[in-house]
């Protein structure tokens, strides 16, 4: 966008979950800070097209394919990562399986959805910090990592036991990780926005999202817009105070 600010000017991010929604709405918020970007889905032909897209535009980016619940698939990308990039500056930790959103109560889960959902939202995001922060301590800025969780883990979203476990231990290992890597000058923050209206939740009952919209200090619905502002500014070097945080970007459907 031409007159943003250039908050993350000569900054190298890489975004998980980037081919759509939220971390799509992210990514471009991040490019017209002035980062270059590393996308990553499973998605890979809709990330294709979200690349493209924002190439046309000017925007500088690679995009790989990578499935955050295959282990191998993650220590590649950050081969891929090292071989190309060489130094990060920022990670965000976007990507996640939300599944069964007002959906079955906590003994009607499915064994096997509840081990995806953790394996992919709680396993995938440690993974994929841990073979990224080598990346960021090879430059003189130590890093900054961003996790998006869900306000969810935060007032207890009845009929969603999975996904608002592994969001609480999002909230959990951020704070666990920002002791281990304070010391080496890396700051890591969580995000908790709530319910958006976007492609990805357009399978959300209409009762849900109503909840959500009645609930907030600021009625209305919440889109991917209302929470890329955060997302940069904990990218950013001066964010490294706000380590171990967990932000609640819901337009008040929570306070903390």
């Amino acid at each position: 966008m031409s007159g943003a600010p250039q908050l993350l000017a000569g900054r190298t991010i890489v975004v998980t979950g980037a081919a759509r929604g939220v971390g799509h709405a992210i990514a471009l918020a991040c490019a017209r800070a002035g980062a270059r970007l590393v996308l990553a889905d499973i998605l890979a032909d809709r990330l294709a097209e979200t690349a493209a897209a924002m190439a046309a535009q000017g925007h500088q980016l690679r995009a790989v394919p990578l499935d955050l619940g295959d282990p191998a698939a993650i220590e590649a990308f950050a081969d891929d990562v090292g071989a190309h990039e060489g130094t990060i500056h920022g990670l965000v930790n976007n990507a996640a399986i939300a599944t069964g959103i007002g959906g079955p109560e906590f003994d009607a889960i499915e064994i096997d959805t509840w081990d995806r959902v953790m394996r992919v939202n709680v396993r995938g995001t440690w993974l994929v910090t841990r073979a990224m922060v080598p990346l960021m301590q090879a430059g003189s800025d130590g890093g900054r990592i961003v996790n998006l969780a869900s306000d969810t883990a935060l007032w207890g979203a009845p009929r969603l036991l999975a996904y608002t476990a592994s969001k609480g231990a999002v909230i959990s290992m951020t704070r666990s990780l920002a002791r281990e890597l304070g010391p080496r000058g890396i700051g890591i923050a969580c995000i908790a926005p709530g319910i958006m209206r976007c492609e990805a939740t357009e399978y959300v009952p209409a009762e849900r999202h109503a909840l959500y919209e009645r609930g907030r200090a600021v009625p209305g619905p919440q889109v991917p817009d209302d929470i890329t502002g955060t997302v940069v500014f904990l990218l950013t070097p001066g964010a490294l105070a706000v380590t171990g945080q967990t932000i609640p970007v819901d337009a008040g459907f929570v306070f903390t």
